[in-house]
């Protein structure tokens, strides 16, 4: 299935920027094997192939780099971002200097592998909880820096994006409560009189009993920490008319399928970013 892709998150100027930063961290603009061994004047044709199966999310940075390092470069895409991909399907066809073509590559390589692997991930969490009513989430656990782009990867993948920063929504942990002496209510209260007026206020919860307690605070959602999946089913029963429902912790592609038959709104899964393998991506020479 193909997912239709939000806006790219980056502005242009941005994009450059970043791939600019990283293709002067490889020293793409004095590549002294490439120098060294290609003449300036030849002209090569190459492919960007998937080796195997997956999601694609990152491709207009691979096509900058490319252009950044010679804007002569012609390229062609005939896939986008939040397209599925078979094995040996090609991405992007790329057409220019040799040198540009081969000092670009390992730069471009990096950005799209690693974004397809966090869509390509998401896509089986998504796929593996089809027809229960729950969706996927991300969570905060991203790369520094590359956070609206990690987010992005997930939605090409078909998922959804939790907040994206402390300032986006109230989510009180467990730390939050340990330093309001264990009081939830208090926490919620204190950050109701705080927070700007319609701000979403959620809640963590380790036990049924504090959900109990959240809900009856005024919670408008929970986040129901390592439970098991009983305990998931029982809070759904008491959230239901009052606030919605979110699963977290420990989740995987084995676990998540029982998670979401629990009835739980929405699952997130911090593995989505912080441990998807890069798809396997190749530029090939023609």
């Amino acid at each position: 299935m193909t997912v239709r892709a939000p806006r790219f998150p980056l502005e242009h100027e941005a994009l450059v920027a970043l791939v600019h930063a990283a293709l002067d961290e490889d020293r793409a603009f004095a590549d002294v094997t490439t120098l060294g061994t290609v003449p300036a004047d030849v002209q090569r044709r190459a492919r960007l192939v998937a080796r195997g199966t997956g999601r694609l999310a990152g491709l207009p940075l691979a096509r900058t780099a490319f252009q950044v390092l010679d804007p002569s470069v012609v390229l062609r895409a005939s896939r986008e971002d939040g397209a599925a991909l078979g094995a040996g399907e090609t991405l992007l066809e790329i057409r220019g200097p040799a040198r540009a073509l081969l000092s670009a590559e390992r730069v471009a390589l990096n950005f799209v592998q690693r974004l397809s692997g966090i869509a390509t991930l998401t896509a089986q969490y998504v796929a593996a909880v089809a027809g229960t009513g729950a969706y996927i989430v991300d969570t905060r656990k991203t790369t520094p820096g590359w956070r609206d782009l990690e987010k992005y990867a997930v939605t090409c993948g078909g998922g959804r994006n939790h907040r994206r920063d402390l300032s986006d929504a109230v989510l009180i942990k467990d730390n939050h409560i340990a330093a309001c002496d264990g009081d939830v209510a208090l926490a919620i209260t204190r950050v109701r009189a705080f927070a700007p007026r319609g701000l979403l206020v959620q809640v963590e919860c380790d036990t049924v009993e504090q959900a109990r307690t959240a809900i009856g605070a005024g919670a408008d959602a929970l986040l129901l920490d390592n439970m098991s999946n009983p305990a998931l089913r029982e809070c759904v029963q008491y959230a239901k008319g009052h606030c919605w429902t979110e699963a977290s912790g420990g989740v995987t592609l084995g676990t998540v399928r029982a998670i979401a038959e629990t009835g739980v709104d929405r699952i997130s899964v911090g593995a989505l970013t912080h441990s998807a393998p890069s798809l396997d991506l190749a530029l090939d020479f023609d």
